[in-house]
């Protein structure tokens, strides 16, 4: 969610008439992309990091024909000395060390490249110094998740109609709860880029209001509590941080440092504090067999305490060396296949190294957004904290999915050259 602000030497915008038309076509295309990632996650509910994939080739094709690639190369080279780059990387390279004793190595080097794709993604377009928030692009986004926020209410109304129409996918209403979640994730930046923007008029401001709206509307409609979840937390933390910005911040951070820290012994502390008659009302979420796959994950993280199973793992744990070190009780669930709790599937597979350095690059981002004034840091601090609340009760901590929105939602936080000299053109 940083604000990437290229090196003063680097020209990232050429002027029109010197700048090749292949290079604006090819900004063009990448905007397209980003544009097109809604309607592409209705119609298929993992694709976030095709487009975002799509994107970065397009950017970075654009940044290399605009100018040399040294200033690409020194964005990139800015972008990975800040701290929170470091901590970053140091996490992706423990978690790389640590499949040397996962139990399938094959399979945890695709998590981790799963993981990873989507994050050089990313980089690669803020290095391009190409993406520029303009309100053609503010605009286009909006409409575009608008238009598939409209098309996935339809089909939960109508029973999937479209889809059966189509012939494609699972005729199952719960496809709908990675759209749900991305198109949150998308919401966020671009309802306030187009309501904060200094040109920002009525229409602008009247379609940020549509767009939360019917965003909201959309994730609860949908099957996805950690979407509802999500945006719950996004409004209430979006509204303390205006009016009072140092205790929804101090707020987030104590409540994430907590939740990281307990992660391993996150089920025995539901079972004792959660009382039965709350449990019996959240069984739509199935709350007990939630907090029962917590105790058997919780207990793998506790036997590898340091280093973890290894990344990745979480998937057939199940068949991992530690398992016979779970109680019999437990064991079973095992094979779910994820904790439903993003911080302990880091515990258990990374151990307290992987899950510190985590929580350093989450601590380094929140010392960031206090730099910031209330009216930018509000955005982007509910949206750490719709994240870390979705992650809390996610699925699979590394699917490529989460990861690819998270960085479309960053970059599209990031300030550029375009948007701060008012330039209108994509």
């Amino acid at each position: 969610m940083s604000q990437i602000s290229p090196p003063a030497s680097s020209k990232v915008l050429p002027a029109h008439g010197s700048e090749p038309a292949a290079a604006r076509a090819l900004r063009v295309a990448g905007a397209v992309c980003l544009v097109l990632m809604p309607l592409a996650m209705w119609l298929a509910n993992r694709s976030a990091p095709l487009m975002l994939g799509l994107a970065a080739a397009a950017f970075l094709g654009a940044g290399l024909l605009s100018g040399p690639a040294t200033a690409v190369l020194a964005r990139l080279r800015a972008l990975l000395s800040a701290p929170l780059a470091l901590a970053v990387v140091a996490f992706l390279a423990w978690a790389l060390v640590s499949i040397g004793w996962s139990h399938n190595p094959s399979m945890s080097l695709r998590a981790w490249g799963e993981l990873v794709l989507p994050i050089v993604f990313a980089l690669a377009i803020a290095a391009s110094g190409q993406l520029q928030r303009s309100p053609v692009l503010l605009r286009a986004l909006a409409l575009a998740i608008i238009v598939a926020s409209g098309l996935l209410v339809f089909e939960l109304a109508s029973g999937l109609s479209q889809r059966s129409a189509l012939g494609s996918g699972k005729m199952m209403s719960f496809v709908f709860n990675r759209p749900a979640v991305v198109l949150l994730l998308l919401a966020a930046p671009t309802v306030h880029a187009l309501w904060s923007r200094p040109a920002a008029g009525l229409p602008d401001r009247a379609l940020a209001a549509l767009l939360a709206v019917i965003v909201v509307v959309f994730v609860f409609r949908s099957e996805s509590e950690a979407a509802k979840l999500g945006a719950l937390v996004l409004i209430a933390c979006w509204a303390l941080a205006r009016v009072a910005p140092r205790i929804a911040l101090a707020g987030t951070a104590l409540a994430f440092v907590l939740t990281m820290a307990v992660a391993p012994v996150l089920g025995p502390m539901a079972e004792k504090l959660v009382p039965s008659f709350v449990l019996n009302r959240l069984d739509v979420m199935s709350a007990q067999a939630r907090i029962d796959i917590w105790d058997s994950f919780g207990e793998v993280a506790r036997a590898r305490p340091i280093a973890g199973a290894g990344f990745g793992t979480s998937a057939t744990m199940h068949l991992h060396p530690v398992a016979p070190e779970v109680s019999a009780e437990h064991r079973t669930l095992l094979e779910v296949g994820h904790p439903h709790d993003m911080p302990l599937q880091a515990w258990a597979e990374t151990g307290a190294v992987g899950a510190g350095l985590l929580t350093l690059a989450g601590l380094l981002l929140l010392a960031w957004l206090r730099r910031l004034p209330a009216a930018e840091q509000a955005p982007r601090l509910a949206l750490f904290a719709a994240a870390f609340s979705i992650a809390t009760v996610g699925h699979g901590a590394w699917q490529g999915w989460w990861i690819a929105g998270l960085g479309a939602a960053t970059l599209l936080f990031c300030r550029d050259a375009a948007s701060r000299q008012g330039d209108s053109h994509v």
